[in-house]
């Protein structure tokens, strides 16, 4: 656990103390909405487990995200929908779910530590490639963004569109999902402009 904290610690010698780690998940997916959290954990603070969302097993992250609401000093998600995401770019798309996340944020952060990516705030910050397995606020919001995210589908998006598979696939290019919107069309919550990469809907589409 100790590595995790490397780059906290390096903030903390400079005397900043509400340092804000920040991730999305979603980004590859064909369906939904890009999911950003960011998360002010007390300093000095140990979780133990904490580690990237994605080598983590669904129960051990539900169980985190719930420790990690209780002892953050604060917590903040940004969603950018389907829409935006094909007027703007999943890069921009992903770095405005970001920002919207550090400006949701109860308390002021002084310092952010970013997985791979730049937030358009004026606030000092480091974008660490492989943040969310180097660095443990940028494990702690890719957490609470994948937990965010998996949660609404399985419960509002698949409830809203139960044919597509949402629940499974959570949104991604499986075979299933691709089957689904070849058999049906996408629905209001596709991202236009990743279909047009693939050649199983093209058809459906144009």
């Amino acid at each position: 656990m100790e590595d995790l904290l490397v780059h906290e610690k390096e903030c903390w010698a400079k005397s900043y103390q509400h340092i804000a780690g920040i991730d999305e998940v979603g980004r590859g997916c064909l369906f939904g909405d890009v999911v950003a959290a960011a998360v002010i954990l007390p300093a000095g603070l140990v979780l133990e487990g904490v580690n990237d969302s994605k080598k983590l097993s669904e129960k051990k992250r539900e169980e985190l995200y719930d420790q990690i609401l209780e002892q953050a000093v604060a917590v903040s998600v940004g969603y950018v929908d389907a829409a935006t995401i094909d007027r703007i770019n999943i890069k921009q798309a992903a770095r405005l779910a970001m920002k919207k996340a550090v400006l949701g944020l109860a308390v002021e952060p002084e310092y952010l530590l970013v997985d791979a990516e730049k937030v358009d705030v004026d606030l000092p910050q480091l974008s660490i490639i492989k943040g969310d397995a180097t660095s443990q606020s940028i494990a702690a919001a890719s957490i609470i963004a994948k937990v965010t995210r998996d949660r609404l589908c399985k419960g509002e998006w698949e409830a809203r569109y139960p044919e597509y598979g949402i629940a499974i696939h959570k949104g991604y290019a499986t075979k299933l999902h691709r089957e689904q919107i070849m058999a049906l069309g996408p629905t209001p919550m596709h991202r236009r402009s990743f279909l047009k990469n693939l050649e199983v809907v093209q058809e459906t589409l144009f």
